[in-house]
Order: C-alpha cells, then sequence, then structure tokens
C-alpha cells in the first residue's frame, strides 16, 4: 500500500512541474519543469527551462526550481520532480546537495543522468508519463534547431 501511496505523491507532484513545462512553452520556451518537495511533502520551489527566455544556458529547469526554494540547512529526504530526465548539470545539482530523491516524467525524448543518479544512491522514480512524452516530442519536432543548441545534439 505505501509504495502505490508514493506512486501517487510522485504523480501528483509530476503535475506541479508539467504546468511549469507548459508555462515555457508558452512563453516560447523549452517545455521542461521542475518542483523541489521537502521530506514532509511541502512544495520548497518550482520552475521551468528558461534559458531561451532570459538568454541564460544555465537555467535549467531543476536549478530554477532549486534556486526557487532558496537556501535549505540540509536537502535530505528532498525530492526533485522533473518532467524529463535531468541533464548532467542538474544530474550534477542533485548530487552535490544531496537531494534524496528523483522523479523522472519521461526519459524516452532524452535519457539524461537518472541512471548515473541511481547508481550513486539517488532514489529514482521514472513515470514514463505519456503527457510529459507527448509535450517534449512535439516540441522536439517543431523546434529541432533550439532542441539540438542545447541538450539534444
Amino acid at each position: 500500500m505505501e509504495q502505490a501511496h508514493a506512486q501517487a505523491q510522485a504523480r501528483a507532484w509530476l503535475a506541479t512541474a508539467l504546468a511549469e513545462a507548459r508555462a515555457g512553452l508558452a512563453e516560447g520556451g523549452i517545455p521542461v519543469g521542475a518542483a523541489l518537495y521537502g521530506a514532509d511533502g511541502t512544495l520548497l520551489g518550482r520552475g521551468r527551462n528558461r534559458r531561451v527566455q532570459d538568454g541564460d544556458p544555465s537555467t535549467h529547469a531543476e536549478t530554477a526550481a532549486f534556486r526557487a526554494a532558496g537556501r535549505q540547512r540540509s536537502y535530505r529526504g528532498t525530492t526533485m520532480v522533473t518532467t524529463l530526465s535531468p541533464c548532467w548539470y542538474c544530474s550534477g545539482l542533485v548530487r552535490q546537495f544531496g537531494i534524496t530523491r528523483v522523479v523522472v516524467g519521461e526519459a524516452e525524448t532524452f535519457h539524461g543522468g537518472h541512471d548515473w543518479l541511481a547508481e550513486h544512491g539517488v532514489e529514482v522514480v521514472l513515470l514514463d508519463d505519456p503527457e510529459c512524452t507527448a509535450l517534449m516530442r512535439a516540441f522536439v519536432a517543431e523546434h529541432p534547431g533550439l532542441w539540438h543548441e542545447d541538450i539534444g545534439g
């Protein structure tokens, strides 16, 4: 029963990241969203990839959510939820700060560093969410140059 509850919670949290991804797409950016949740389930921060909007290549969804959360004394027990498998940059952030769990919406469009994270003790929950996959596939088909500029190439 506990695993079913954890899966339901992960899907509910993914809705926050998906809302961020949709907002990023509406702004003309790359539709990747993320959210950082505390050990008690409190939303600490949320964000979206804003590298296009801000002209800042370091503003990935996970880094935006992390920054929005502000300084925490510890990241033990926190969960980073992201619509797309985290790239090496964002995977490094998870490891550097000791984020305990990563919930990944999809890893078909881009298979980032989530296997590496799992090998290094981070709990990884891969949801294979069809909406996340459809959102990214449509974006890649419509904007291949923008996709390959950052992550796909």
